[in-house]
């Protein structure tokens, strides 16, 4: 059964999650131009038109078709009080059966830092998730410098499992990262 992308909501207690969409763009563009210094070292290298309304456009198109395969599903997070957006989660890598897991990601504005909303949105998220889903696990990779990701991940019941050479791509260089996964049974509700 397919999930529809745009009725799907996730709301939290501070939080409202779902698909980004076209009206989307100011506000995704003004967020990431002022967390650039912020989220680059921890990030793919930025595309040359990086947060233009032609990067906007790649990305929306992109994350469409991922969550019409049922292989990405690509969210923004904005504060449930005024609907200011603070940042995006994401699960990728989809796979089912006899996998059934993803591969979690997720990016906070520089000014929303040190609030809780990232550890909360990653909560809602793996949530509906596992409901939604019917995922048996869920895995991250983080720096192993990245101290505030390590947080997010710890307080929701990630386990470290190990470490991965050269695992992805960030700022340009091939980076290690430590792993990290949920699995179903680890939820505590």
């Amino acid at each position: 059964m397919a999930i529809s992308r745009k009725e799907t909501v996730i709301v939290s207690d501070r939080l409202v999650i779902e698909p980004p969409r076209k009206r989307d763009f100011k506000d995704w563009s003004h967020l990431r131009k002022r967390s650039r210094k912020h989220l680059q070292p921890w990030e793919p290298s930025w595309p040359e038109d990086a947060n233009s309304r032609a990067d906007w456009s790649r990305r929306l198109q992109a994350w469409k078709s991922g969550w019409q395969s049922g292989r990405a599903y690509v969210f923004l997070i904005r504060r449930l009080e005024d609907s200011e957006l603070v940042g995006g989660v994401s699960l990728t890598n989809v796979r089912g059966w006899p996998a059934d897991s993803a591969s979690l990601g997720y990016w906070l504005g520089v000014n929303f830092q040190g609030q809780g909303l990232m550890q909360e949105g990653v909560r809602a998220v793996c949530d509906w998730a596992f409901n939604n889903l019917h995922l048996h696990r869920i895995e991250a990779g983080i720096l192993a410098s990245n101290l505030r990701s390590r947080k997010v991940l710890e307080s929701n019941g990630f386990r470290e499992e190990g470490h991965a050479e050269k695992y992805l791509e960030i700022a340009g260089v091939r980076r290690d990262h430590v792993l990290f996964a949920l699995v179903r049974r680890d939820v505590q509700h």
